[in-house]
């Protein structure tokens, strides 16, 4: 947090705080002028890999725990966006015999976690990540699935986490489904693809394109840099530096 405010940023992104007293973050980002932007709720069982517990049949009681937990940093932190993790398909079972029970598990827990934040002024997000290189076994993988089970969730405080890293790897055809499915976002993340490197660095996405999209669209939520340097990291922002200058006039 201390490097991010040193760079120049004025909010971030804490994954998982649970380490950490909730008290002393709130602290450190009020002195540094930060705000505090999204955190994932608990991902489980470490030992087990479970990346979440949202989808996991069984797990009920232990996702509201959880989500009470992160509930309870949200509120110390003053941030406004919890990202529901949705948990990974068990190892010894194959997808398609238990999508339509994680599904299941997955849209009756959304439903609990959206009138639970929505009481307290926070909104939920929920993330695709690919499964053709990321996680194999991640049960939300594409932005077409995500949407589906937020219309059957049919909840407005549920919105959707949009990486285009797994966007981009999952489907393409990103400026027709940034389009379709922008109604539903509410926090963008981005990285190259497909080397999840700086967005100016060699790849796929032409990242000043979309950025003038998403502002053509009227995009007013923020976009994290989820994404591993090159090198340095705080060298490795001359991109966004490079954008602000040449696309907003100014070297902000």
């Amino acid at each position: 947090m201390r490097v991010a405010a040193a760079a120049g940023f004025q909010a971030v992104e804490v994954a998982f705080p649970y380490e950490n007293d909730p008290g002393e973050l709130a602290r450190l980002s009020k002195s540094l002028g930060l705000q505090m932007v999204l955190i994932n709720t608990p991902p489980g069982n470490p030992e087990k890999a479970e990346m979440g517990l949202g989808a996991l049949p069984g797990r009920q009681a232990d996702f509201r725990s959880g989500l009470e937990l992160a509930v309870k940093y949200s509120k110390e932190l003053g941030c406004k966006r919890i990202h529901i993790m949705a948990g990974r398909v068990p190892a010894d079972t194959v997808r398609a015999a238990v999508h339509n029970e994680m599904e299941h598990t997955f849209i009756e827990n959304l439903k609990y976690a959206a009138d639970f934040l929505s009481k307290e002024g926070i909104t939920g997000l929920v993330e695709p990540i690919n499964n053709r290189i990321s996680d194999p076994r991640y049960f939300l993988n594409s932005p077409h699935q995500a949407a589906d089970i937020l219309q059957k969730v049919g909840h407005p405080n549920l919105k959707l986490q949009m990486d285009v890293f797994h966007w981009q790897i999952m489907d393409g055809n990103l400026t027709q489904n940034i389009k379709t499915y922008f109604p539903f976002i509410d926090h963008i993340q981005i990285a190259q693809v497909p080397s999840r490197n700086e967005p100016d660095s060699p790849g796929e996405v032409n990242y000043f394109y979309i950025f003038s999209l998403l502002e053509e669209l009227g995009y007013k939520g923020f976009i994290g840099c989820e994404y591993a340097p090159n090198g340095d990291t705080v060298g490795g922002l001359g991109w966004l530096r490079s954008y602000w200058k040449n696309h907003k006039g100014n070297d902000a």
